[in-house]
């Protein structure tokens, strides 16, 4: 017979139940707007769309042989692959009451989500690299996403790690990355990448449920997995 407080017995309980709130207890009103906003804004299913985003109309080498009508396309592509059907699966799955919440708020809850993301992330990426028009930061990228939701997905049998931060550290490495490869010294996106991540961890910190160590975890294995990504 297991007691009630026998590590089996709790460590089912943490996978199961949703904690109580922030690590840093309740917020005044203004700090938790800052914080669902950012959180919002910057969503996991997001930030592939804004780099790719930022590939297409701003970084001036990376599609430079696209026409506007391509680019929106290709825009449109990761959108549909890596935001809306990973998203909407998640709606389904909620509405089938194979959730509790839309905001997957245990372990066990993720599970299912991290497995459906995986394949969705694996299409874009197989599709995107055999496309001769698209720069190698930009498969590399998607791999290091990839890899990421699988990373995530396995540590979640330990840890309820940060999506958010890990988006996170993938931003980053992307942006260090795309600094050595690109004729661009100043170092302004890297810069911006680091100030977003601060923002974006910051506003977990103080709406999430997140320990520490599991958003400085999102972080690590964002930048590992796309480091790990630029060197197959």
């Amino acid at each position: 017979m297991i007691m009630e407080n026998s590590p089996a017995t709790n460590g089912t309980l943490a996978a199961e139940l949703p904690r109580r709130g922030p690590i840093g207890g309740p917020q005044p009103l203004p700090l938790r707007f800052f914080g669902h906003l950012i959180s919002y804004i910057f969503h996991p299913l997001f930030i592939p769309v804004y780099v790719t985003a930022f590939l297409l109309y701003i970084e001036p080498y990376a599609f430079a042989g696209l026409d506007p009508r391509q680019k929106t396309f290709k825009l449109v592509s990761v959108f549909f692959n890596t935001t809306f059907l990973p998203g909407f699966a998640v709606f389904l799955m909620y509405r089938l009451k194979l959730i509790k919440s839309m905001y997957l708020q245990t372990q066990r809850e993720r599970i299912i989500p991290y497995a459906v993301a995986m394949v969705f992330y694996f299409w874009v990426w197989y599709v995107s690299k055999n496309q001769t028009e698209n720069p190698e930061i930009f498969k590399v990228f998607l791999l290091g996403t990839f890899l990421a939701v699988c990373a995530t997905w396995m540590l979640n049998i330990n840890s309820k790690i940060s999506m958010h931060s890990t988006a996170m550290g993938g931003l980053m490495c992307f942006a260090l990355l795309l600094s050595f490869n690109t004729q661009d010294p100043s170092g302004l996106y890297l810069a911006v990448a680091i100030f977003i991540a601060g923002l974006v961890c910051t506003a977990r910190f103080l709406v999430s449920d997140h320990s520490r160590p599991e958003i400085y975890l999102g972080l690590a294995s964002g930048i590992i997995t796309q480091l790990i990504a630029y060197w197959l």
